[in-house]
């Protein structure tokens, strides 16, 4: 089911493609595919939690600086740089991951993820600051519908400078 998903999503794209299409292509019933997934965004998360995944690796035991060994500044400069290729390689399935339903981005398990992750960097960066909020605020600047607006109007190298360059100013200790 996911394979044929993906296959579908990348020849027409996201919006295009209907959940009867995939169980069409994946040979199943709608009803086996909408009992797995639930609904498109569900399999948008599906997909994506392998590649994730993969980054979340990256972060825990990968080479710096993304992975550990390099100073907080850098990994989260590193990061971020990281997050939006992954994200803008991916945009249309991460944003109907996001927008299914009010705060559903909040409640996936990468984002909880990234948002501790950014938060231990910025606690680093920025000892007695408030990390939690600020790494929320970050993340907002990495949310689907921000970072396709950034980029659509600005390009993708220029979008991912400017959120790399708002993380940059969170490293410096007020």
């Amino acid at each position: 089911m996911l394979a044929a998903a993906a296959r579908l999503f990348a020849e027409k794209g996201v919006e295009a493609v209907s959940m009867d299409a995939v169980a069409a292509a994946a040979g199943v019933g709608k009803g086996t595919l909408f009992r797995r997934f639930g609904d498109k965004s569900g399999l948008a998360v599906a997909l994506l939690d392998a590649r994730e995944r993969e980054l979340q690796q990256r972060i825990l035991s990968g080479p710096p600086p993304l992975g550990p060994g390099a100073p907080a500044p850098e990994r989260l400069a590193a990061f971020v740089a990281a997050y939006l290729d992954y994200l803008f390689a991916h945009l249309d399935l991460v944003r109907m991951s996001e927008t299914a339903s009010p705060g559903a981005r909040y409640r996936i398990g990468a984002y909880r993820f990234w948002h501790r992750h950014v938060a231990i960097l910025l606690a680093e960066c920025r000892p007695g600051g408030d990390a939690d909020p600020l790494a929320h605020a970050l993340l907002a600047a990495t949310g689907a519908e921000a970072a396709a607006a950034l980029k659509d109007a600005y390009g993708p190298d220029r979008a991912a400078t400017a959120v790399t360059a708002l993380a940059t100013a969170l490293t410096t200790a007020p």
